[in-house]
């Protein structure tokens, strides 16, 4: 049974940190594109950032490049978002989701198995 169960969010000021996990099992996550996705209220899901297998292509939404890093840890079937930096414009319910696709895509319908999520609010 495939299944994808995201962690680490919470509660933050401006500027503070997080650290999101994404733990697969069921498959293998190192054959799959895995992204990461948010949604805040009101507001349609959007892709934040995505990664292939091996790492070769990783891809970022400009609203978060230089302050948020994707990375994969194959031998734990994880993936892992490091937000720095953070804004209250980044406050939303975060997904983890796997790729049907070899390659990064930012629709939501290219992604096949999607985590329940996980709440991040930065709020002073």
């Amino acid at each position: 049974q495939v299944q994808l169960v995201e962690s680490g969010g919470g509660s933050v000021q401006p500027g503070g940190s997080l650290r999101l996990s994404c733990a697969a099992s069921g498959f293998t996550l190192d054959r799959y594109v895995i992204g990461w996705f948010r949604q805040a209220p009101g507001k349609e899901r959007e892709v934040v950032s995505c990664i292939t297998t091996s790492e070769r292509t990783i891809y970022y939404t400009d609203s978060v490049k230089g302050r948020f890093t994707i990375s994969r840890d194959n031998a734990k079937n994880a993936v892992y978002l490091q937000m720095n930096s953070l804004r209250p414009e980044d406050t939303a319910v975060y997904y983890c989701a796997r790729g049907n696709y070899l390659y990064c895509r930012d629709s939501t319908a290219a992604y096949g198995y999607w985590g329940q999520g996980t709440q991040v609010t930065v709020s002073s």
